[in-house]
């Protein structure tokens, strides 16, 4: 739901080698299970074996998002990309992603690290947030915003921003609904296409 970032092109963009380090930790690798009807929800650091699944969520979550919104051509470059290969490697090198499981399927996904604009206040930024399109609008998503906010929050990141596409309603409803205050825009180019982005965020003037 968080506005495609066209700098990570490789996983070890997602994140400065510093913060791979610093939330490449050990301690980090726990579930938070809860009870929902007869399936387990839980929350857990995304795991080697987990990239199959990610490439899943990122393939179906893009192409539900933004079909119509960023140019088709460039829609299915950036999803082509974002392959089991470049998950993996951005898991093994420490790359900060939460991933949501319901009855032990992954549904979902979040990046997180350092915020990365240099004119916002905000120390830390979720880079992405992503269900699959059928476990949409029922609670999922913010159980796992919180907890990538949880995460950020652990290492001193107590501050949050996020990025989403003007054009794309669902995600701006949500950060919204999850207490966000618009800060920012800018523009980011897809292609041919130059699409505006906000800033939404939580804490420090937000």
């Amino acid at each position: 739901m968080s506005a495609p970032q066209q700098r990570c092109n490789t996983p070890a963009k997602i994140l400065g080698h510093h913060a791979r380090s610093l939330f490449a930790d050990p301690a980090a690798g726990h579930k938070l299970p809860v009870m929902s009807n007869t399936f387990t929800i839980g929350v857990r650091r995304a795991e080697a074996g987990d990239a199959e699944a990610i490439t899943r969520v990122h393939d179906a979550a893009w192409r539900y998002a933004y079909d119509g919104v960023i140019p088709a051509k460039e829609l299915a470059r950036i999803v082509a990309r974002r392959g089991p290969r470049w998950w993996d490697r951005a898991i093994r090198r420490g790359t900060a992603i939460l991933v949501i499981e319901v009855g032990g399927k992954i549904c979902g996904y979040a990046t997180f690290g350092p915020n990365r604009a240099r004119n916002l206040v905000q120390k830390g930024e979720v880079y992405e947030l992503y269900l699959l399109p059928e476990y949409q609008g029922i609670g999922l998503g913010t159980r796992l915003f919180l907890a990538a906010r949880k995460e950020l929050a652990r290492f001193g990141f107590d501050t949050v921003v996020v990025w989403a596409l003007a054009d794309n309603d669902n995600a701006c409803r949500f950060y919204r609904n999850a207490g966000g205050r618009k800060v920012a825009r800018a523009s980011e180019r897809f292609g041919d296409a130059a699409l505006t982005k906000v800033a939404f965020a939580w804490g420090r003037g937000a």
